[in-house]
């Protein structure tokens, strides 16, 4: 992808419910440019899902519906970790 496109998601990451952001914008920062073609695609598909979707699986409450989706979301916290802990 090219910039314009990286810096699309990147602002289609911010969802305005504060606690998505602090997940979703730490981890669009690190990696999205490190993501080959098909995990960005899968990303761009996980931010097309509601926000109380998307929250209930971060937080773990609810499984995403499809394993691509989980393994994002399984990313998306790998990569929260990581970030706790720096």
């Amino acid at each position: 992808m090219n910039e314009v496109e990286l810096k699309k998601i990147w602002w289609h990451s911010r969802r305005g419910m504060l606690e998505l952001d602090l997940l979703l914008l730490p981890f669009v920062t690190n990696k999205l440019e490190d993501m080959d073609d098909k995990q960005q695609l899968i990303y761009q598909r996980l931010l097309e899902q509601e926000d109380q979707d998307l929250f209930s699986w971060l937080i773990e409450k609810e499984l995403a519906p499809d394993l691509e989706l989980r393994e994002m979301v399984r990313l998306i916290l790998m990569n929260n970790e990581v970030e706790k802990s720096s």
